[in-house]
């Protein structure tokens, strides 16, 4: 998956959990760099996040992730 950064952008790689993941992030899994397109709130704290490829992925509020985050400078 290549994407172009806006010129004046920071990539940074940041842990999230099901409360701190957005819309945006780029999640390595299984080998290929997915893009979290949506979330969803579940029951008991999980979420549901939907990728751009279509692939869906509920992660519990202890899960921890390495994700890609596009910071973008003013």
């Amino acid at each position: 998956m290549r994407h172009q950064v806006p010129t004046g952008a920071l990539v940074t790689h940041v842990e999230v959990t099901a409360t701190t993941v957005q819309r945006g992030d780029i999640i390595q899994l299984g080998g290929h760099a997915c893009r979290v397109r949506d979330l969803y709130q579940l029951p008991q704290g999980v979420k549901q996040l939907v990728f751009e490829s279509g692939e869906l992925l509920a992660i519990h509020t202890r899960t921890r992730l390495v994700a890609m985050r596009l910071l973008r400078r003013r």
